[in-house]
This record gives C-alpha cells, sequence and structure tokens, in this order.
C-alpha cells in the first residue's frame, strides 16, 4: 500500500561519508562509478521498492518485462546519480555543472513581489536543487524546503558540517503540525516555501487524482495551503538531463481560492508531462498507486 511509506527514505550518513570522500579525493565521475557497487544489493534485496518501481514501468509506463526490469537499474543509477550531484554541489562544485532555466520570467516575477510564494514540486528529479537556481537569480532570495524525514535532516546536518554552513533551510513535518506554523512564519518573513505534492503519510489527509491513467493519493495539506494563501504558486521540477547539465521548470499556476481539486487536477497534468519527459526520474520507490497485489 502507498501508505506503507514511513516517512522516512534510504540513505544513510555514512554512505554520504563515502561519497563526500569519492568526491574530495577522486572527483565527481568516480563517485558515480562508485554507484554501481551499491545498486545490486537494493535490486536483489530491497523486494517493496522493486516491486513499485516494477509496477510503475510495466502497468503506468506500459514498459515490456525485460525493459522495465532493465529500468529499475537504470532508475536506481540515476537516483543515486542526484545523490552524488546534491553532495557535490553543495560542497562548493557548482562549476561542475550546467544550468538551464524553463520559465525564468515566472520565478523573477515571483522574487519581484516580494510576499513570498509557495513553490509545489515533487520526488522526481532533484527538486532541493531549486534554492541553487533561485541565489543565481537573487542573492537575497531564501527557500525553505519542507521534508518529512526525520534521517534526511541528520543527512543535512552532516553536509552542512562539510560545507561549513549550517543547512537551516528545511522545515521537517511533525506529528504535533507544528510545521504549519513553520511555514506560516517563512511565508510572513516573504520566503519561498518549497513543498513536495505527492507523498502523503497515515497521520495526514490525503486525496485522491489520477496519474498515468490510475487514481492515486496525494496529500491535502500543500493544495489546502496553496488555495488559501494570497501568495504566487509555481509548480517547480530540476531534471536531471546527460553531462551533468540541470534543467528547471518552473510553471506559475492561477489557484481559484479553495480549490483544491482543481488545484491538484492541474498538478497532477504537470507532473505527468515531467514524468513523460524523464520516466527514470521517479523516484517513488514504493507502490504510489496501492495497486499492487
Amino acid at each position: 500500500m502507498a501508505a506503507d511509506w514511513d516517512g522516512k527514505s534510504r540513505g544513510t550518513v555514512f554512505g554520504f561519508k563515502v561519497f563526500v570522500f569519492f568526491i574530495k579525493n577522486f572527483g565527481i565521475r568516480a563517485a558515480y562509478a562508485l554507484m554501481h557497487l551499491p545498486i545490486p544489493y537494493f535490486c536483489f534485496f530491497s523486494r517493496k521498492n522493486v516491486r513499485g518501481l516494477f509496477y510503475y514501468f510495466r502497468k503506468r509506463q506500459q514498459y515490456s518485462w525485460l525493459k522495465s526490469s532493465v529500468s529499475i537499474y537504470k532508475g536506481y543509477y540515476q537516483f543515486g546519480q542526484t545523490l552524488i550531484d546534491k553532495v557535490a554541489i553543495q560542497s562548493g562544485l557548482q562549476h561542475k555543472y550546467t544550468y538551464e532555466f524553463d520559465g525564468i520570467q515566472n520565478l523573477q516575477e515571483t522574487l519581484a513581489l516580494q510576499k513570498g510564494g509557495i513553490l509545489i514540486s515533487a520526488h522526481v528529479g532533484n527538486f532541493e536543487l531549486a534554492q541553487y537556481f533561485f541565489e543565481e537569480l537573487d542573492q537575497k532570495a531564501t527557500i525553505s524546503i519542507v521534508i518529512t524525514d526525520q534521517d534526511h535532516k541528520n543527512i543535512k546536518e552532516y553536509l552542512g558540517s562539510v560545507v561549513g554552513r549550517k543547512q537551516n533551510n528545511f522545515i521537517i513535518v511533525k506529528d504535533d503540525m507544528s510545521h504549519i506554523f513553520e511555514i506560516n512564519a517563512a511565508l510572513a518573513q516573504n520566503k519561498i516555501i518549497c513543498i513536495s505534492g505527492d507523498r502523503y503519510m497515515d497521520i495526514t489527509k490525503a486525496i485522491e487524482a489520477p496519474l498515468l491513467g490510475k487514481k492515486a493519493k496525494f496529500p491535502v495539506g500543500p493544495f489546502h495551503l496553496a488555495t488559501r494563501l494570497k501568495v504566487p504558486v509555481l509548480f517547480v521540477y530540476v531534471m536531471r538531463e546527460p553531462k551533468k547539465h540541470y534543467h528547471l521548470y518552473a510553471r506559475k499556476v492561477e489557484v481559484a481560492y479553495r480549490d483544491v481539486n482543481g488545484l491538484l487536477t492541474n498538478y497532477t497534468q504537470s507532473l505527468e508531462q515531467i514524468i513523460d519527459k524523464y520516466p527514470l526520474q521517479w523516484f517513488n520507490f514504493y507502490d504510489f498507486w496501492d495497486d499492487i497485489d
């Protein structure tokens, strides 16, 4: 079931330490090569994750059995590359990458209003890198990323020690709902909030909408906030392309007050376009559609 996802993602501080060591001593390409070592382990022993990915490729993308199986490995590898890129860029190696803006005027208009804003993204590509795109546009721009993973917080703190600056630009979803106050406080300070619209847990309310031809559950929170707060709303995706190139897509959304379902429909249609273009960068490693026997 989709609800089996408990808010924690795979990956440990130790694993990041290994890749930081390789990046610093042997370079980014060597770290990419190293990624081939753990992937077979995940393919053979992470059964729930593999079943979720196989279903995505076989049923939702309509791939053949063979292509679906190969795509699982390729998908894991691309996910590993995004993790390495995240470490490298946060460690000051931004110049090793190239960047492309698609919808830059939407970002500029949002920043110019100085009202804050809500960026709704997904677990595709490398959406946490959005903050570096914004820094290129405006050094004063601040993005607070809403995450649902305590383990991820520990990794962020470790990366903060590596790069020599405190990683305090994230808001962690908590059982007591105190993160709502943090989000409101950030928006009151005209900050940009980046939140994922594609994962929910038992403690949150969920709403349904079709994605890739099958209904799935989505968290109501991001869409509830976006339709009630009078701030700009954008769909934003940061997708990895060959030769260490990142492509940011920013689409401004017309939001009707309290129309949660309308915004969700626009979101799933937008997400489908991205998934169709980058099918291997679907990084929801579980039974997203709650449709596996």
